[in-house]
């Protein structure tokens, strides 16, 4: 399948399943008290599905893997911030686990793609 939106794109799908796993727990009654926290972790965890979306339309290479090095950026704060969690006891260690498990595929996959705009020969639609 042809990525032609960044709507197609694995990682922003992914991107998208933790930060909606983000939000269900931090309405947990604990956790949803701690509003400046709660605040913090929905932040990164959507920071990072949106500089995927943003980078992905600005249509160069060169662009798109300066927002893909701050989403991953993001993804780094969210687990930062579930190892926060789980040390708060807003978070059980299985929930830890899940949120450490996704966001350490997904650094894995921007990873991947990181390297392949990087040795691309195709530039973008901006330098065509």
């Amino acid at each position: 399948m042809k990525v032609q939106r960044f709507e197609d794109l694995e990682i922003w799908k992914e991107a998208r399943e933790i930060s909606a796993l983000i939000k269900e727990i931090t309405r947990k009654p604990d956790f949803s008290k701690d509003f400046k926290f709660a605040s913090q972790i929905t932040s990164s965890s959507g920071s990072t599905m949106d500089n995927i979306a943003e980078g992905f339309d600005r249509d160069g290479n060169k662009e798109f893997f300066q927002f893909l090095s701050i989403a991953k950026g993001s993804n780094s704060e969210t687990r930062s911030q579930a190892y926060r969690a789980f040390d708060y006891k807003y978070i059980n260690e299985a929930e830890l686990n899940e949120i450490l498990t996704r966001t350490e595929k997904l650094k894995a996959k921007i990873n991947s793609l990181m390297l392949y705009l990087k040795n691309s020969d195709r530039k973008g639609n901006k330098y065509t």
